[in-house]
C-alpha cells in the first residue's frame, strides 16, 4: 500500500515526527495491501480544553485525519491510533513492541479524547546509560505520558552510576566524564523536543551551589566548605558546615540575606540561560532534621522561609521579563504549611506534593478522616507513613495555595523491589491515579528507575495509560498487556505474578516495621514454593529455537532472582542477620552476573542499594 501522511506547510517538528512514525508503523502493519491511503495531521489550538492534551482520530480504509490541540497532542493521537489498531508498546525499545498485520478493512478508528490529567511524567533515577535514557524518552509518549524530568542541572550522577558500575564488585568502571553527561543531556533534550515532551529540570543541587559546589549528585564534597561561604550554611548543633559532607543535602541559613540573594540569583541566571525548560524545580536540601537553628531562623518556620525565597525569585524573574514556571516542593520539613508567608503571585508556581515516606501497600482513600497536622519541631520531625497523615499535610497547603499542582510519587523508585510480582503495585498505582481529582491534583510525576522492568514494565504501562484516561479498567489493562507479552498462556503468568504480589511487602523491603517478623518469614517460604511450582510452565515455553517471546526469558531469570531474594528475606525475617547477609551476597552475585544480559529490565545498582540501605541486610567490615 502507498501510505501518505500530509502535514500543513511549516508544521511543528512533533507533527512531522508523528507523520513519520504513523507512516512507518502502518506500512509494517498493512504490508503489500494494494491501494493508497492518505492521513492528514494538523494542530488545532482551539481543540478540547487548552490545559490538557486533546486529540481527535478519524481513520478508515479510505484515509482520515489526526488532529490535536498541540503538536505534542498530535503525536499522542498517532500513537493512540496505532494502539487501537493493535500495536502494543510493552517496554522501552523497539524490540519489545507488538505490531500486528492487519487488512485494509480493519482500518477503522474514530475517537476524540481529552487527557484526564495535565501532568503525566517520569523523573530520571537509578543508574542509566545513554541508550537507556533515549529509549525511555521514545517510549513515554507511546503510553500517553507528556513529560520527562532530568534532575540536577546535569543528570551526571545517573550516568555515572551506570558507567562506573557502582555497587557491582564484579565489573570495572567504563570511561565516562562530566562532558559526556552534558552532551548526552543535550541529546536527550533534543529527542524530547522532537516529540514535544515537556521538560522538567534541576530540583536538587541549588543549596550546594550557593555554598560554592557544582552540585550534580549526592556525592561527598571534594573539598572542605570555604570559610567565606560558611555563614550561609545552616547552623546545626552549634556548627555551620556540610551535612555529612554532602553539599546537595546541606541546608542554608535563610536568615542570612546573602544566602537568599545568592540562591535567587542562581535561579534567575539559570532561567535566563535555559529558556526551553518548561518547569524549573526549586527545592531545598535533600535531607531532613538539619534545618538552621540560629536565633533568626528559629523565630519562623522552614516553609515560611521557603515561601519568602520563592517570592524573591518571582520578583526577580518578573523584573527580567521571564515567564518561567517554578515548581515548589512539599517534602520533609516542607510538608508543614507556612504559618504566615504566602505566595504573592501564585500563577507563577506549581505545587508538587512528594510523600516519599508513604506506604504503597494500598492506594489513597480520600474518604478517610484526616488527622490533625502535628506541631512542627525543628530538627525532630518524624515523616508520615500512613496515607491519611500524608493527605493531611497536602490539605494544609491546599488551604493556602489554589494553583496548578501534581503529585511526585515513588512506587517505582524503591517500593517496587518489595513487590515480587508487580501486579499489586500496579493496582495501587491505578487506584492512586484515579483518586488524583479527589485529592485536588492535576497529574503525576513518577520518581523512578528507568529500568523498572522485572518481571515486566506493567506498572509503568498502567501509570501512563491511566493518566491519559482515568476511566480505563485495571483488569482490562492486565489482559491487554499480558496477552501481548506472553501469548495464549498469559492467564497462567498473571495468576503466578498476582500470587507472588499477594505474598510480598513493599513496606518490609523499604525498612518499615520490625525486621524480625515470623509472618514475613512464612510468606517468603511460600514465595519459594510458588517459584518451584512454576518452573514446568516456563520450560514449556522454552523451545529448541529459544523462548516464545523475550518476556518469557525475562520471567525465567526473574524466577531465579526471586528465589535468591526470598531466601535472604526469609533469613532476615527469622532474625538470623548473619545468614541473611550471606544469602544477600548470593543474591547480589545473581544480579550482577546476569546484569549485562538483562540490563534493560533491572537496575542492578538501585536494587542492591535499596536492599542494603533500607531492608536491613548488614555485613561486617570489608563485606
Amino acid at each position: 500500500m502507498n501510505i501518505e501522511t500530509v502535514c500543513p506547510a511549516g508544521a511543528p517538528e512533533p507533527v512531522t515526527f508523528a507523520a513519520c512514525e504513523l507512516r512507518a508503523y502502518l506500512t509494517r502493519m498493512l504490508g503489500e495491501v494494494p491501494g493508497d491511503l492518505t492521513v492528514r495531521l494538523e494542530v488545532r489550538p482551539d481543540g478540547g480544553h487548552s490545559r490538557t492534551d486533546w486529540f481527535s482520530i478519524e481513520l478508515d480504509g479510505a484515509g482520515g485525519a489526526i488532529v490535536g490541540n498541540s503538536a505534542r497532542a498530535v503525536l499522542l493521537g498517532a500513537y493512540e491510533c496505532l494502539r487501537r489498531l493493535g500495536c502494543r508498546f510493552l517496554a522501552p525499545g523497539k524490540a519489545y513492541e507488538v505490531v500486528p498485520h492487519i487488512t485494509r478493512e480493519m482500518l477503522k478508528v474514530s475517537c476524540e479524547h481529552q487527557a484526564s490529567f495535565r501532568h503525566r511524567g517520569v523523573c530520571i533515577e537509578g543508574a542509566d546509560s545513554r541508550e537507556d535514557v533515549l529509549a525511555f524518552i521514545d517510549w513515554l509518549p507511546k503510553l500517553g505520558y507528556n513529560s520527562f524530568f532530568l534532575q540536577f542541572k546535569t543528570p551526571y550522577i545517573f550516568y555515572a552510576r551506570w558507567y562506573g558500575h557502582r555497587g557491582d564488585p564484579f565489573r570495572e568502571p567504563e570511561p565516562f566524564s562530566p562532558e559526556d553527561a552534558l552532551a548526552w543531556m543535550k541529546e536527550a533534550e533534543r529527542e524530547m523536543e522532537r516529540r514535544g515532551s515537556l521538560l522538567h529540570k534541576v530540583g536538587h543541587g541549588w543549596t550546594g551551589e550557593v555554598l560554592g559546589f557544582e552540585a550534580q549528585s549526592w556525592d561527598a564534597a571534594p573539598r572542605p566548605l570555604a570559610e567565606a561561604e560558611r555563614p550561609m550554611a545552616a547552623q546545626v548543633g552549634g556548627v555551620r558546615g556540610l551535612h555529612e559532607g554532602v553539599p546537595a543535602n546541606t541546608n542554608l541559613c535563610f536568615h542570612n540575606g546573602d544566602a537568599v540573594d545568592a540562591f535567587a540569583a542562581l535561579v534567575v541566571d539559570y532561567a535566563r540561560k535555559e529558556p526551553d525548560v518548561d518547569y524549573l524545580h526549586v527545592w531545598l536540601a535533600d535531607a531532613y532534621n538539619n534545618m538552621c537553628e540560629c536565633e533568626g531562623c528559629r523565630v519562623t518556620t522552614p516553609s515560611d522561609q521557603y515561601v519568602e525565597l520563592l517570592n524573591e525569585i518571582d520578583r526577580r524573574l518578573t523584573a527580567e521579563g521571564l515567564d518561567t514556571k517554578v515548581v515548589f516542593l512539599l517534602y520533609q520539613e516542607l510538608l508543614w504549611p507556612p504559618a504566615q508567608a504566602r505566595l504573592e503571585r501564585p500563577e507563577r508556581f506549581v505545587l508538587m506534593f512528594a510523600p516519599i515516606s508513604r506506604t504503597f501497600e494500598r492506594s489513597y482513600d480520600v474518604e478517610e478522616k484526616l488527622p490533625d497536622i502535628p506541631p512542627y519541631e525543628r530538627n525532630h520531625i518524624v515523616l508520615p507513613t500512613s496515607l491519611p497523615e500524608n493527605l493531611a499535610f497536602l490539605r494544609g497547603w491546599q488551604e493556602l495555595f489554589h494553583g496548578d499542582s501534581f503529585v511526585y510519587d515513588y512506587p517505582l523508585g524503591r517500593a517496587h523491589y518489595g513487590d515480587l510480582g508487580y501486579v499489586k503495585l500496579a493496582r495501587v498505582i491505578s487506584g492512586d491515579v484515579k483518586r488524583l481529582d479527589a485529592m485536588g491534583l492535576d497529574g503525576y510525576m513518577s520518581c523512578q528507575e528507568l529500568r523498572a522492568g522485572l518481571p515486566n514494565f506493567f506498572p509503568n504501562y498502567v501509570m501512563g495509560r491511566t493518566l491519559l484516561d482515568r476511566s480505563v479498567d485495571m483488569n482490562e489493562l492486565l489482559g491487554e498487556y499480558f496477552s501481548a507479552a506472553y501469548g495464549k498462556d498469559w492467564p497462567l503468568v498473571a495468576d503466578y505474578l498476582s500470587r507472588l504480589s499477594s505474598l510480598s511487602s513493599t513496606d518490609y523491603v523499604n525498612g518499615k516495621g520490625e525486621r524480625k517478623d515470623a509472618d514475613m518469614a512464612a510468606r517468603m517460604e511460600a514465595v519459594r514454593e510458588l517459584c518451584v511450582d512454576f518452573a514446568p510452565t516456563l520450560d514449556a515455553h522454552r523451545g529448541a529455537k529459544g523462548w516464545d517471546t523475550p518476556f518469557w526469558e525475562v520471567l525465567d531469570y526473574h524466577r531465579h532472582y526471586v528465589l535468591k531474594l526470598s531466601r535472604a528475606l526469609c533469613r532476615l525475617a527469622e532474625g538470623d542477620e548473619a545468614r541473611a547477609w550471606e544469602r544477600w551476597k548470593e543474591f547480589r552475585r545473581t544480579v550482577c552476573e546476569k546484569g549485562p544480559d538483562l540490563r534493560a529490565w533491572l537496575d542492578e545498582y538501585r536494587v542492591l542499594e535499596v536492599t542494603e540501605k533500607y531492608t536491613g541486610f548488614r555485613g561486617g567490615a570489608g563485606a
